[in-house]
């Protein structure tokens, strides 16, 4: 297919080195971060906190928390141009989602005389809130949609990624506790630019199923 999307989504791979000398541009770096901010979330609850880990320091927290587990991601944190740490709210509560209802109705999206009704898409997130008030299986959900928007951006501007579950989420939530601010990070995307001549991934054909093999037409 000569689709200029899937030839984009054709050269984007998992990269396994990156080259640590090449770094991400100003503007493509904004087009990045607008593209964060619209990603889709369910009642667009948007429950979930985005940091941006570019400075040498802040590449040294994060390559701190591998000191226990999943060394094998450790170095990315260094290596890459910059890597994105996605967490979400465990506890998103209505009066957080009214905040975003009342940007729906300042943006001039929503009118003002149904924000009542829209308060009502709550539902939604109490279907899944336990007793203690945790709904983080929930909102964590919708930071993966952000993370599929952020991936697909990133192989339209020609930059690598490499999602990373691998990561430690009590460390990062010492060590960026002030960033997070109660959220949880659980997963994490380094971006940059592939050392090609060091990553056995790089260059190689895509392995997926068929078409016919995934999606059914009735």
């Amino acid at each position: 297919m000569s689709h200029q999307i899937i030839k984009d989504l054709h050269n984007r791979y998992t990269a396994k080195k990156y080259d640590s000398a090449k770094r991400i541009s100003a503007d493509d770096l904004e087009v990045i971060k607008e593209a964060i901010r619209l990603s889709a979330s369910s009642i667009n609850s948007q429950p979930w906190k985005f940091i941006l880990v570019e400075s040498e320091e802040g590449k040294q927290r994060l390559h701190d928390t591998f000191v226990n587990k999943h060394q094998f991601n450790q170095h990315h944190a260094k290596e890459a141009s910059h890597t994105l740490l996605l967490a979400y709210d465990p506890k998103f509560t209505k009066e957080k989602f009214s905040k975003r209802v009342d940007v729906e109705v300042s943006s001039g999206h929503l009118p003002a005389d149904m924000r009542d009704n829209f308060m009502g898409a709550y539902a939604f997130a109490e279907m899944n809130t336990d007793e203690n008030g945790y709904n983080g299986s929930w909102t964590k959900a919708q930071v993966y949609l952000a993370l599929g928007n952020i991936m697909h951006t990133l192989a339209r501007l020609n930059i690598a990624s490499t999602p990373m579950e691998g990561v430690d989420p009590d460390l990062i939530g010492e060590k960026f506790s002030a960033e997070l601010d109660g959220h949880i990070c659980e997963v994490a995307l380094a971006m940059g630019y592939p050392l090609e001549e060091e990553d056995w991934n790089h260059g190689l054909p895509k392995a997926r199923l068929a078409v016919g093999d995934i999606i059914a037409t009735v």
